[in-house]
Parts: C-alpha cells; sequence; structure tokens
C-alpha cells in the first residue's frame, strides 16, 4: 500500500493561490512514475468530488468542467510528488483535500472515479475567505 502525504493547505483570501503538494512513500512503492495520481476535494456536509488526474508520465491531464482552467495539476517523478496548483480561489473551493494514487497506465481522461484509486492521503483543509 503507497502512503500519500498531503501538504500545503491553508487559509487564503479570495483570488489568491495556493499549492498543494502530496508526496508517495511506503515500502510497496515500486516505482511512482508507474502510479496515476489524482485529487478530490469534499466540502463540509457534501460528498467527496473528482478535481484533476495526471497519467504516469505527466503529459496526459484530466479535469472536471467545473474547474474552468484554475487548477493545474503537475507531478514530479524524482520527488514522488503531485502538485495541484490553484489560482484565483473562490469561497467555494472551501474544502478538504484529498490526493489519490493507482499503480496504472491507463489514460487520465479513465481515471475520475474514486473506485479508479487505490491509495488516498488523509487530506489538507483549504478555507477561502471572502
Amino acid at each position: 500500500q503507497v502512503q500519500l502525504t498531503e501538504s500545503g493547505g491553508g487559509l487564503v483570501h479570495t483570488g489568491d493561490s495556493l499549492k498543494l503538494s502530496c508526496t508517495a512513500s511506503g515500502r510497496t512503492l515500486d516505482t511512482f512514475d508507474s502510479y496515476a495520481m489524482g485529487w478530490f476535494r469534499q466540502a463540509p456536509g457534501k460528498e467527496r468530488v473528482f478535481l484533476a488526474t495526471i497519467d504516469w508520465s505527466g503529459d496526459d491531464t484530466n479535469y472536471a468542467d467545473s474547474l474552468k482552467g484554475r487548477f493545474t495539476i503537475s507531478r514530479d517523478n524524482m520527488k514522488k510528488t503531485v502538485y495541484l496548483q490553484m489560482n484565483n480561489l473562490k469561497a467555494e473551493d472551501t474544502a478538504v483535500y484529498f490526493c489519490a494514487a493507482r499503480a496504472t497506465l491507463v489514460p487520465a481522461s479513465r481515471m475520475f472515479r474514486e473506485a479508479d484509486f487505490r491509495s488516498w492521503g488523509q487530506g489538507t483543509q483549504v478555507t477561502v475567505s471572502s
């Protein structure tokens, strides 16, 4: 099982930017560059929803339509880390943000359901104050 640790959350104001990180570790982590990685979020009282996926190579990404280009997912395989750059934050972006992983080479477009991933982090809180 892969362990995932998110960081970078915090309290920001409307219009600010924030970059989240998620670092993978664990004895079963053969090669990070064989894992698809994803970001989800869960707002208070709501279900967890998909945000973005990046494939093993970093060349293929998939985003939720609702993000409208404000968020960018990227990865650094040498650092075993995936990032989520969030720009022009809004109050409705307030949520706990989770990263997820699965050892797979399928395209990012096929990875957008919670069931598509096998490992999850504990989440990092992002609060956007207006």
